[in-house]
């Protein structure tokens, strides 16, 4: 069987965190490439992992597929080593970048699956969103989830809806990490001492995200089975729906959302228009 060659151009977290993935999978280590400019973070890479650190041009000339895992402002520059003469699956990481400037940066019929990830991804519990090009068929989609799948979950969307994902699940960690922030600094202001106060919410926020997870589970049914009428919890969510939390979130996401579409349009014209 022949082994699918692997180079993520980018060895910062979320490089290392697909890179360690696979690696738990059982890909084989030799197969592995990973593109650092930082020459002691390549080396801790190499050391660690028992993966191959090269150069962005032997990367792109070696890959089957070549995985984008570098910040937005650098995709363009690490995309220049792509030579013609082969086809490579490009799965880009790269947020905001649209796949219409991707293929202008790569060979002509570059296949480009353009992904939103987020930072759970760090912990094998990513939620992958997955959008294709315009010469990226339904293998290419596959090949592309085959790789994300080792690192979380993944779902396919139109890149119409990307800005709108990006929104709800790329920023999404960061809208809970703030409510859970909240609720330990309410804990410590009742008398809880912090240690204790923060256990008890991330073990809450993860219990809840176990039940959330389950099949048939629903956001409001699981709410209805912890309220009972005139309780304790009717009298919290009271509060919490009289200070507005449901149009916060809903005015969040919104500017979340018209903020991703601005920087995408820095890239010029796009199919999520």
């Amino acid at each position: 069987m022949t082994t699918t060659v692997v180079a993520v151009l980018g060895g910062g977290r979320i490089g290392e965190a697909l890179l360690g993935g696979l690696l738990a999978a059982g890909h084989d280590a030799g197969s592995l490439l990973v593109v650092e400019r930082d020459t002691a973070r390549a080396q801790d890479l190499t050391q660690r992992l028992g993966i191959t650190a090269t150069d962005a041009a032997d990367a792109a000339a070696r890959a089957d597929v070549l995985v984008v895992a570098v910040k937005p402002q650098d995709v363009q520059g690490a995309l220049g080593a792509v030579g013609s003469g082969r086809e490579r699956l490009v799965v880009s990481l790269a947020a905001g970048i649209p796949t219409t400037a991707l293929e202008a940066w790569l060979p002509a019929g570059t296949p480009v699956v353009r992904v939103m990830p987020n930072t759970p991804m760090l912990v094998g519990r990513a939620m992958c969103v997955l959008s294709p090009g315009a010469h990226a068929d339904d293998a290419a989609l596959d090949a592309a989830e085959d790789l994300l799948r080792h690192v979380g979950r993944t779902v396919r969307v139109p890149e119409s809806q990307q800005d709108a994902a990006t929104a709800l699940s790329g920023s999404g960690p960061a809208y809970l990490f703030l409510v859970a922030e909240a609720m330990i600094e309410a804990g410590v202001a009742l008398g809880l001492p912090r240690p204790t106060a923060t256990e008890l919410v991330t073990a809450t926020v993860d219990g809840a995200g176990g039940l959330l997870t389950e099949p048939g589970n629903h956001p409001s049914l699981l709410r209805e089975a912890v309220t009972s009428p005139g309780g304790t919890t009717a009298q919290a969510l009271r509060v919490l729906e009289a200070h507005g939390l449901r149009a916060a979130f809903a005015d969040a996401v919104e500017a979340c959302r018209d903020r991703s579409q601005a920087l995408g349009s820095a890239y010029g014209n796009d199919r999520s228009s």
